[in-house]
């Protein structure tokens, strides 16, 4: 396995420029997430990793070796797709072990590299079967069987829980977790989906617009966003947000009135040197509405979901504004009525809403 290093890399089509020099670390080992919307440019940079996009300008390393212009096949990637990309007229097996039949490795070696990828993927009992003859989790798991048997210093993965059921991308989670334990493996992953990258990885790398927004450990993106478009993204359901105004200064603390939740005033703590009356955008997790919170509110219900043990209101939907979302837990209030709740501003969070940068 190794570590995988990009300095100021940038990919142009023709005079478009999608990716802006990005930065990244990953250590030898790691359980790397790119996340982010749609056209961000994360399945482009793995792609660039990979070899299939060349690099416009900058630098990539992988291990000790410059690989910035290496043909994919130099470079001791192994990629996963979306789509499974399996031979239908072949076996588990014949799929698994076609690579390096192509590579000519020895017949002894490519049996012993299969069986002991079956073992590990629990695909033992399935080698003689074709894919159609299989489930989608088990076509993945082949497809990803297929990168195993390689060897490679860096497995790449484009998304590849999208095509399957809700149930089997909870499996499928659980296993590559499983598997990047059980194989310390360099791993680098690529999702929209916000939850994949909170629950799978070590260091989850956020984008917008081919720039990284913030890096860092899923609890520390959670918790500490350095900015909107990361505190809007991370956590599901998403952060609520609210136009205030300072309207009083302290001693490492101000004072936030929020008009959207009655005008009360929030103390928010802060370091930096704010103004009275500046405007501010405050942050507040659903989870962090608490009916023991200090500061009382009074929100009417439109919607109510219930997922049993815990469940979600949302509040003021019919406005411009994106409805007030908040989490409860024993509590079942009927739609049409009013919820009394407090909220914790010791978890609120400040942000200037022109640069939209976190206010620390």
């Amino acid at each position: 396995m190794a570590e995988l290093s990009m300095n100021k890399v940038v990919k142009r089509y023709g005079a478009t420029q999608v990716v802006h020099g990005v930065d990244l670390d990953i250590k030898d080992g790691e359980f790397c997430v790119f996340v982010g919307p749609s056209g961000c440019g994360k399945s482009t940079l793995l792609r660039m990793i990979a070899g299939l996009e060349e690099t416009s300008e900058g630098r990539m390393t992988i291990g000790p070796k410059d690989v910035t212009h290496f043909d994919p096949a130099e470079r001791g990637v192994a990629m996963v797709f979306q789509t499974y990309a399996l031979y239908p007229h072949m076996t588990v097996r014949e799929n698994m072990s076609f690579g390096l039949k192509i590579s000519g490795e020895d017949k002894t070696v490519i049996k012993e590299k299969v069986d002991k990828a079956g073992q590990i993927l629990k695909l033992a009992d399935y080698m003689d079967r074709k894919p159609k003859a299989l489930s989608g989790g088990q076509r993945q798991r082949v497809a990803i069987g297929r990168a195993i048997v390689r060897q490679p210093d860096v497995f790449l993965f484009d998304e590849p829980l999208s095509n399957l059921d809700a149930e089997l991308r909870v499996e499928m989670r659980v296993e590559i977790a499983r598997l990047h334990k059980q194989l310390g493996a360099t791993m680098i992953y690529v999702t929209h989906d916000q939850v994949e990258a909170m629950t799978m990885a070590d260091k989850i790398v956020v984008l917008r617009a081919g720039r990284i927004e913030q890096v860092g450990a899923p609890v520390e993106l959670y918790e500490n966003p350095d900015n909107l478009f990361v505190a809007g993204f991370i956590g599901s359901p998403r952060m609520n947000f609210f136009d205030g105004e300072v309207i009083e200064l302290g001693f490492h603390q101000v004072m936030v009135t929020v008009p959207r939740l009655g005008n009360v005033v929030v103390p928010v703590a802060v370091q930096s040197e704010l103004r009275l009356g500046q405007p501010v955008t405050l942050g507040l997790r659903p989870e962090h509405f608490d009916p023991k919170g200090d500061v009382k509110v009074t929100l009417p219900i439109d919607v109510h979901e219930n997922l049993g043990g815990v469940s979600y209101v949302y509040s003021n939907s019919d406005e411009a504004d994106l409805p007030i979302i908040v989490e409860l837990r024993g509590q079942r209030p009927p739609v049409g009525s009013d919820l009394e709740i407090g909220l914790n501003p010791e978890f609120a969070l400040l942000f200037d809403p022109q640069s939209e940068e976190r206010i620390r």
